[in-house]
């Protein structure tokens, strides 16, 4: 674990070197207003809350964060620097948490310059805003585990677009599995298990200002478990050489 800072402060900023990301939050900014006022019919509603944006964001996040972690490791193998990263004194794991963490960071940023949809609903009306803290807590850990599938599905592939495309079926996977229409292809007692793995099923609690530990222990865990992935596959590519 030695070295991840050193590497986080890189990456991150790496990020904003290039006009990429900005374009990237342009977008991101752009369609969550989209989806919050008019897709999501918040004035039909008649109500001031971001559950529009909270709705749409797993759906929004299905396509956007994959391709931010698609560079992660896919580049690096491609440009041949991963048999120099492997070779400097900061292991193998600090590197795969300092990119993890840095690409978190600067979705983190993205997220946060939406708050002028809190600005906006607190102007309209009267908010629980504690449910909306909630729902961007829970939207950056979403966030985590988005790109913890991402960066370990990176890590396989010299292709960014292979790993954008694998990472987002893998993603898509993840997210269905609490949808009714899923869940119909199964017992009703198998479909329930299966529906605590989506990330709709997790978000949406919390969207609601419901913060329960164990939907933060689900993404925990499973940003966990992807990053041991991504050490794996990194291990295995040098291995290949």
């Amino acid at each position: 674990m030695t070295g991840w800072l050193s590497i986080f402060k890189r990456e991150f900023r790496a990020y904003f070197a290039t006009p990429l990301a900005y374009v990237f939050i342009v977008i991101f900014l752009v369609l969550s207003g989209v989806f919050t006022f008019f897709v999501g019919g918040f004035y039909e509603r008649g109500q001031a809350d971001l559950l529009p944006f909270f709705a749409y964001l797993p759906w929004l996040y299905l396509f956007l964060i994959p391709a931010v972690a698609m560079r992660l490791w896919a580049e690096e193998r491609k440009s041949g620097t991963l048999e120099l990263l492997m070779t400097l004194p900061i292991g193998i794991s600090g590197a795969v948490v300092g990119k993890f963490l840095a690409a978190w960071a600067f979705t983190a940023v993205a997220l946060g310059l939406t708050f002028p949809l809190v600005i906006t609903v607190n102007f309209l009306g009267s908010p629980d805003n504690g449910a909306i803290v909630s729902g961007y807590l829970g939207a950056l850990l979403m966030a985590g585990a988005y790109l913890g599938i991402g960066a370990a599905v990176s890590a396989t592939t010299k292709n960014q677009v292979v790993a954008f495309v694998l990472s987002v079926t893998v993603c898509f996977l993840f997210t269905v599995s609490g949808l009714e229409i899923v869940q119909a292809f199964f017992p009703d007692a198998v479909g329930k298990e299966v529906a605590k793995f989506s990330f709709l099923t997790r978000f949406n609690d919390i969207s609601r200002g419901v913060l329960d530990l164990r939907d933060v222990i689900y993404f925990a865990t499973l940003i966990g478990f992807w990053l041991f992935l991504n050490r794996l596959f990194l291990d295995n590519a040098r291995e290949a050489g």
